[in-house]
């Protein structure tokens, strides 16, 4: 049987969509760590009236940063929780200024052998670029876009993957094939 298999990257990376393609292939259940994580962070005492007024005061930079414990907790607890799945993390569940989180979640990611990185290209410049186009079909938020460009640029995401694949030019169905034969050797 396969272990786990996690996704990881930028925000519009592919993540959600190669992963459920892969998912249907290998028969294997899927889980979006971006519909279970709100649960998880209130498990946690994530308030979303303390989001709220952080938002109002710092914008979206101030709720990214509010989120960070709560990402490396939800990160650590869906790898356990969901053995066997595909896992497809949020853009900032694998991003870590804090090198005590970044450790936590490095430490529970470990020992799975089939992380991917999804970016479109190994040119850093150019995958912010088509990053962005496709986020504008999501938001306008300039926070928003200059997160995602953070996330492509921070180390984290190289640390953590076992593979880095580059996306651009492929189809998503392309990319789960590609993933497929890594797997399978």
């Amino acid at each position: 049987m396969i272990k786990t298999i996690i996704f990881i990257g930028p925000i519009c990376s592919g993540k959600t969509t190669v992963a459920a393609l892969l998912a249907k292939k290998l028969d294997m259940p899927q889980c979006s760590i971006d519909d279970v994580r709100f649960t998880y962070y209130k498990d946690n005492g994530f308030s979303e009236d303390t989001q709220r007024e952080i938002r109002e005061q710092e914008g979206f930079n101030g709720v990214y940063s509010y989120w960070k414990p709560f990402e490396a907790d939800a990160a650590v607890r869906i790898v356990r929780e969901y053995k066997h799945h595909i896992i497809d993390f949020g853009g900032g569940h694998s991003v870590y200024e804090d090198p005590l989180l970044f450790e936590k979640v490095r430490t529970a990611l470990d020992a799975e052998p089939y992380i991917f990185l999804l970016l479109p290209s190994a040119d850093q410049k150019e995958s912010i670029r088509v990053l962005n186009e496709r986020l504008l079909e999501v938001t306008t938020d300039p926070q928003v876009h200059a997160i995602n460009e953070h996330f492509v640029t921070h180390p984290s995401n190289e640390r953590l993957a076992k593979y880095i694949i580059y996306t651009n030019g492929q189809t998503p169905g392309e990319t789960a094939e590609e993933i497929e034969k890594i797997i399978n050797n």
